[in-house]
């Protein structure tokens, strides 16, 4: 269930995203008073990311799917929804081969990076990619700067996201209802890595397209470093809230010292377009369980917006969680 990132996957060789053992351990209690302290256990520091400044190849496809829905993937025939995860630290450039494999004209275009007009992935641009074509996008990321006259660039670090931008309407319209969307996420060099990934999409009453009611779940185990990549499109505003885990509300929800005066939150209100994301370490504090995710706007919760974070001990079990049965 986890979104594995392209340059993990592809070009770092990885076979799998979530890499274990890069979450924090909490230091042994110290022994009763008159017994000899216990050393503390050892503690694994977490990956950060690298620098940027690569120049980096990945293919993209865009194809129906037998539900009647659409998606990107990044091999023929393997579609999701939400598309896989693209993830850049700043600096890189990224030049995406996009093939159409539907019989519909289909684009893409993404949030938060640079690009030229011929890379906007509109109709308005002819930077659309018609059926049976094949296109390739170009992006750019920056790291932070200062500007000739003196003003501070921000850079492209954060996490955005990818859609179409054709099917349907000049807006894509079509498209997002269907599926076409997905999860880009650019690194600040030092940023603190994560052990697994998951991309959740409130897309108007539905959760990653799935039928109310039925999820997505996503699991986890106690002491996981997890990153949650939140984006919301369609109509409506919804309110993102996690039970029995919190972050900072900054770019990495996470705190960068002592004396970050970042708001603590567990509840957060996105509208069409946002995106989001933080870091958890799965379990701290409240141990593992079935933790519900939903939209706290009251009746979208009632009608079905709402999946369950899984953290399981090291065994594998879950306490008080019977799987359901299909």
């Amino acid at each position: 269930m986890d979104r594995r990132s392209f340059n993990r996957r592809l070009l770092a060789g990885s076979a799998v995203a979530a890499t274990a053992g890069t979450g924090l351990s909490l230091a042994a209690a110290p022994a009763a008073t008159g017994a000899p302290e216990q050393a503390p256990l050892a503690v694994t520091p977490p990956k950060l990311a690298p620098a940027g400044g690569k120049v980096r190849h990945m293919k993209l496809f865009a194809e129906k799917l037998p539900d009647g829905q659409m998606g990107y993937g990044l091999e023929k025939g393997k579609a999701t929804v939400p598309g896989p995860l693209i993830e850049l630290n700043e600096g890189d450039t990224l030049h995406v081969e996009f093939e159409n494999l539907m019989d519909v004209p289909v684009s893409l275009h993404v949030h938060g990076v640079d690009y030229d007009i011929n890379n906007d992935g509109t109709k308005m641009s002819r930077s659309h990619v018609e059926p049976g074509a094949t296109r390739t996008y170009t992006w750019r990321t920056h790291a932070p700067g200062r500007r000739a006259d003196g003003t501070w660039r921000e850079g492209s670090a954060g996490y955005w996201h990818y859609h179409d931008h054709v099917v349907g309407t000049d807006h894509g319209t079509g498209g997002l209802k269907k599926g076409l969307y997905g999860p880009v996420v650019v690194r600040r060099k030092g940023d603190v890595l994560p052990d697994k990934q998951f991309t959740i999409v409130f897309n108007d009453m539905l959760i990653n397209n799935k039928p109310a009611h039925s999820g997505p779940d996503f699991q986890a185990t106690v002491g996981d470093r997890v990153e949650i990549i939140m984006i919301t499109h369609g109509e409506f505003y919804h309110t993102f809230h996690m039970h029995g885990h919190r972050w900072a509300d900054n770019r990495t929800g996470l705190l960068s010292g002592p004396n970050d005066v970042s708001r603590i939150i567990d509840n957060k209100i996105t509208g069409p377009a946002d995106s989001f994301g933080f870091q958890v370490i799965a379990g701290e504090g409240v141990g593992p369980g079935a933790w519900m995710y939903h939209c706290h706007v009251q009746s979208h919760s009632d009608m079905g917006m709402v999946g369950l974070f899984l953290v399981a001990k090291p065994d594998g079990t879950i306490p008080g969680y019977e799987k359901p049965h299909h």
